[in-house]
C-alpha cells in the first residue's frame, strides 16, 4: 500500500481514552457503554502491537483549569444544560483532579508519554503534540480515541496541514453522538485528509512500508 512517504516514522496519537468518556462510573460527558466498552478493548490490543513494533504511544487528554476554560468557546456555551443534548454536562467535564481525567486503565504503559493539556478538539492546538512528534522524528500519526466527529477529525485536519499522514484507525475509534456521526467523519477524512484503516490493515500497511517488529529489527 503507498502511504505517500519514502520512509513511514509512526506515532499512535490516543485521543481522550480518558475515563470522563469512556468509565460509566465516573464519565461527565459518557460515550455510550457498547462504544466505550469496544474501542478501549480495541484501542489495549493495538497498542500492544505498536509497543512490539515499537512505535511511541502518545496520549492526548482534555484537561480544564475551572469551567471558565471550557467557557471562553462561544458555540460550547450554547450546549451547557440543554436537556437531550450529548454535551450538556460541558462545564463540569474533566475539570483537573476530577477521576475523568485518567486514562482507561489498560491503555498506558511505562514508556509512554501522557499529553494532558488538551483544551479544545485539535490536539495541536496549545500543547507541545508537535513538538513531541518532531522531536521524535515522526511523519505519521495513527489516531485512536474519541471522538470520531469532533477530536478526531480536528486532530486529523490539523495534522495534514502540518504535513504528517494521518491514519485513523477505524475499529479504535467512537461517537457519543452516535453512529452516523462517527461514519460521516470517517467519510471526510478519507476523501481529503489521511487514511481510515482497520487496526489490522494498519499494522499490515506499516510493515508493508518497513516498519517491522522489535526481534525482528534486531536481526
Amino acid at each position: 500500500m503507498n502511504l505517500g512517504l519514502e520512509n513511514v516514522r509512526p506515532a499512535v496519537v490516543a485521543i481522550d481514552l480518558h475515563r470522563g468518556h469512556m468509565d460509566m462510573e465516573v464519565a461527565t460527558l459518557p460515550a455510550p457503554p457498547e462504544v466505550a466498552h469496544a474501542v478501549t478493548k480495541s484501542n489495549e490490543a493495538f497498542n500492544h502491537a505498536c509497543r512490539d513494533l515499537g512505535i511511541p504511544i502518545i496520549h492526548v487528554v482534555s484537561q480544564y483549569r475551572d469551567p471558565s476554560e471550557t467557557a471562553g468557546n462561544p458555540f460550547w456555551r450554547t450546549k451547557v444544560d440543554q436537556a437531550g443534548d450529548t454535551r450538556a454536562n460541558q462545564f463540569r467535564h474533566n475539570l483537573q483532579g476530577m477521576p475523568g481525567t485518567e486514562i482507561m486503565p489498560g491503555l498506558y504503559a511505562d514508556g509512554d508519554l501522557v499529553i494532558d493539556t488538551k483544551k479544545r478538539k485539535d490536539c495541536f492546538y496549545a500543547t507541545d503534540l508537535e513538538f513531541a512528534l518532531r522531536s521524535r522524528d515522526v511523519n505519521t500519526l495513527l489516531l485512536t480515541g474519541v471522538n470520531t466527529n469532533s477530536c478526531v477529525l480536528c486532530t486529523a485536519a490539523a495534522a495534514n496541514t502540518l504535513d504528517f499522514l494521518p491514519i485513523v484507525v477505524t475499529d479504535c475509534v467512537g461517537s457519543m453522538d452516535g453512529e452516523a456521526q462517527h461514519e460521516a467523519a470517517l467519510l471526510c477524512i478519507s476523501t481529503a485528509l489521511g487514511f481510515t484503516l482497520s487496526a489490522e490493515d494498519t499494522l499490515a500497511a506499516l510493515r508493508a512500508n518497513g516498519v517491522r517488529d522489535r526481534t525482528q529489527a534486531a536481526e
